[in-house]
């Protein structure tokens, strides 16, 4: 009864982060750092390496299944579907009825998480400030030259998967802001409701395992990578992490299209309140978050 109350609580941390996941510009990392779980998370995804596939081809699988620390990563993974499940609709709802309302709490999201990872970064001198700007300019790049629409193809999507999943891990970065930028939150927010609701879900259950699949080898692989680059400049990394969040911000901008340019204009001054509204409970969310996990992190 004790294990079983024990997965049972990385279960809801990890529906917690899966919560965080689904908003762009709040970070399932942050999460599992404020609750504690941080280092076993990746701790236990370090653990899938070439001893545990020796391990499984084996057929070692108890051996395997401790090496990884199996209960506790699954516990986590069916906490973060269960929680991306539920909420997948709500976003898609909230994207297209109240559009520019729910792009502005994007915004203020996403301000604030740059905000915090800048201020946890010490000793600025002119290198560093280049690197800010390297990164901000590398952001407002990437964001208009790339188009509205990207490709729906199965490559883009395992693409995505791959890289979003990295950021996942990144307390501070969201893996959700990550798919903004690609232009397939949305897209995969919508296949994941139309999957829950029945809809097309021969075509929408490929989408995702393509996606779960892209993810799976980013964590194996790219998150290696971006582990190694911050164990060897962690400093410049965040710097140009910071700086290419920041110079994104034209990506989430509420009012960066005609048609929502058009909706003000027919609502007046009241949409506007609304949108300014929504971005400061955006800030003040990752605000209250980022406190927490401070305050946590002296004890």
């Amino acid at each position: 009864m004790h294990t079983f109350q024990k997965y049972l609580t990385v279960g809801i941390k990890g529906a917690c982060m899966g919560a965080a996941d689904v908003i762009p510009g709040v970070s399932g990392g942050t999460i599992a750092f404020i609750t504690g779980i941080y280092d076993d998370f990746v701790g236990s995804i370090a653990s899938i390496n070439a001893e545990a596939m020796r391990l499984l081809f084996k057929g070692r699988f108890k051996d395997f299944w401790k090496h990884i620390n199996g209960a506790f990563l699954l516990s986590i993974v069916l906490g973060i579907a269960i929680s991306v499940i539920s909420l997948a609709g709500l976003m898609q709802m909230l994207l297209s009825t109240y559009p520019i309302q729910t792009w502005a709490f994007f915004f203020g999201l996403i301000v604030a998480s740059s905000i915090f990872i800048i201020r946890g970064i010490s000793g600025w001198k002119l290198r560093e400030i280049i690197l800010l700007i390297f990164g901000i300019g590398m952001g407002i790049v990437v964001c208009t030259l790339s188009p509205t629409q990207t490709p729906d193809g199965l490559w883009f999507i395992f693409l995505s998967g791959a890289i979003a999943i990295c950021a996942m891990i990144l307390p501070g970065i969201s893996g959700s802001f990550i798919l903004l930028i690609l232009g397939k939150y949305q897209y995969i927010m919508g296949c994941i409701s139309d999957l829950v609701s029945g809809v097309e879900i021969g075509r929408n259950l490929v989408t995702l395992c393509v996606f779960l699949a892209g993810a799976v080898v980013g964590i194996l692989s790219f998150s290696k990578f971006l582990h190694w680059l911050l164990a060897r400049w962690n400093k410049e990394t965040l710097i140009v992490l910071a700086g290419f969040i920041i110079g994104s911000l034209v990506k989430v901008w509420p009012w960066s299209n005609a048609e929502a340019l058009a909706q003000a204009d027919a609502a007046g001054g009241l949409l506007v309140g609304w949108a300014a509204l929504s971005a400061f409970i955006g800030f003040a969310l990752v605000t209250g978050i980022e406190l927490i996990a401070k305050h946590l992190s002296k004890k």
